[in-house]
């Protein structure tokens, strides 16, 4: 790639504008997730009821069965991605503000509700997000675009997360609900600033066409079950091993809530956002099959850094290391996984393609999660770590088998 086109990259509206679509994109899941659970706890609310209330991020799972709707319906405003994720905004806002008017322990229902229809416009907002960044960008501004849509989602669930509740203590909580309904206009604004695909690309013609379409499109590539295996693996050694990195830090090494909270939360944030934006930019370099390789290895590798941790024993030093370059490495292969899934996805399909392939990257973390413990109490902390560490090597087999297709993808795709 040419100097100029290279810079070119970092000079693009259609770039800027998934930093705060990416932004209203992250905002609600705190609001009805972590931050909803604070506000139950201090209005009283019992714990089995703020327990229940975890139902209420089902859409959130689901959302790929009312994505053909969003490919087959088309706005009056704004075109098919940037109408629905400007209804899906306004919809956000005022549901968020509604729920800063209930009390959860006098109406927990109708609050139920009300975040019931935060995560169903959030889900759906999400569904037509990723849409629209698979249409605008070209395919060398893939992992730069996904860097800058990581940013903005990941900066948005600091602030409905930690900063809404360091907030509450201030102004209390009803004011904190209006004042995130109110930060989510940053995403309005966003939308309006957006530009409109280049490409004009008619939408399935029916609801039929657009629940069956976009199965018959994929399924109709080579390798097309090759490459679903891949995509349930690729990501499956980082969170293996997340998925007891929390319980391993306070309860295998005895750091406090406080040193992980500040540590493995805010650091890793930090990494995770730098991870993607230094792979996004990488991309541009690399490729997308050099990208994943080499970015899959380092997120399998450093896993191995909490194996040294649970040898080392308790140690800031290492801690510190582990986390950032854990996120770090977890960082560069979420952007370049994600551009990967964006090749895969025709404009005309893309909210359901994308919605379907997502949920199925999810479906290894499902599976594979809930051994963890087992596997833990059977070999111990360090061993673990190596098992998580070695669960990349079967993605990565797949990776170079599928090389001359995604090769071939990257090559027809760009423009």
């Amino acid at each position: 790639m040419k100097v100029s086109s290279y810079i070119g990259v970092f000079n693009s509206r259609r770039i800027a504008m998934l930093l705060p679509i990416g932004f209203a994109s992250g905002l609600p899941l705190a609001l009805t997730g972590s931050t909803l659970q604070a506000l139950m706890t201090s209005c009283g609310v019992d714990i089995r009821t703020i327990g229940l209330f975890a139902l209420v991020g089902l859409p959130y799972t689901v959302k790929f069965l009312w994505s053909p709707l969003m490919d087959h319906l088309v706005p009056p405003y704004l075109g098919r991605r940037r109408g629905w994720m400007f209804l899906m905004q306004l919809v956000l806002i005022l549901s968020i503000a509604l729920m800063a008017m209930i009390s959860p322990r006098s109406s927990p229902i109708l609050m139920a509700a009300f975040a019931l229809i935060v995560t169903m416009a959030s889900a759906s907002l999400d569904i037509v997000a990723d849409a629209y960044r698979t249409d605008i960008l070209h395919p060398q501004e893939r992992g730069l675009g996904t860097g800058i849509f990581i940013t903005g989602y990941r900066m948005a669930m600091l602030t409905s997360g930690a900063l809404a509740l360091v907030i509450s203590d201030h102004i209390g909580w009803q004011a904190t609900y209006l004042l995130m309904a109110a930060v989510m206009t940053v995403g309005l604004i966003g939308v309006l600033l957006a530009p409109e695909p280049q490409d004009a690309v008619k939408p399935p013609r029916n609801l039929q066409e657009a629940v069956w379409g976009p199965l018959k499109d994929y399924f109709t590539r080579d390798s097309a079950i090759k490459i679903l295996l891949f995509i349930v693996m690729y990501k499956l050694s980082d969170a293996y091993a997340g998925s007891l990195s929390t319980a391993f830090l306070l309860k295998g090494m005895g750091f406090s809530a406080t040193e992980v909270g500040t540590i493995n939360k805010g650091l890793g944030l930090v990494s995770t956002v730098v991870g993607a934006m230094f792979g996004g930019t990488f991309m541009i370099r690399l490729g997308l099959f050099r990208s994943l390789f080499l970015f899959g290895i380092l997120q399998g590798v450093s896993n191995l850094l909490f194996m040294a941790l649970a040898y080392t024993g308790k140690s800031y030093a290492m801690l510190v290391v582990t986390v950032a370059v854990e996120n770090l490495t977890g960082g560069m292969g979420t952007a370049s996984f994600v551009s990967f899934i964006m090749t895969l996805c025709h404009q005309r399909y893309s909210a359901t393609q994308y919605a379907l392939l997502s949920s199925l990257a999810a479906m290894g973390r499902i599976l594979i999660a809930p051994t963890s413990g087992i596997v833990v109490e059977a070999v111990g902390w360090a061993n673990f770590f190596l098992i998580t560490a070695l669960t990349a090597i079967p993605g990565m087999v797949l990776l170079l088998w599928l090389r001359k297709n995604i090769e071939d993808m990257a090559n027809s795709n760009k423009s």
